[in-house]
């Protein structure tokens, strides 16, 4: 079994919803694919969508909602 990071592209504000009265596009545990939405990070007004860019059978976030991000900074670990 081994794990993928997914590294923020950019600094700016992480969001795990489209919306503050949306569900998140992923929780802990959820299978992923590799195009499959994960997140968003706002910077200046501008959302940027995030990417899963594997397959695995389980994610886990090390951010909350509504986060400072850094360029780099693992969002999340997919189980592969």
């Amino acid at each position: 079994m081994s794990k993928h990071e997914i590294r923020a592209p950019m600094p700016g504000t992480f969001y795990r919803s489209p919306s503050p009265d949306a569900p998140a596009f992923k929780v802990d545990g959820d299978a992923v694919a590799s195009g499959d939405t994960i997140g968003l990070i706002e910077v200046m007004k501008t959302f940027h969508e995030v990417s899963a860019g594997v397959d695995g059978k389980a994610i886990r976030f090390l951010l909350d909602n509504e986060e400072p991000i850094m360029a780099g900074q693992v969002i999340a670990e997919v189980e592969a």
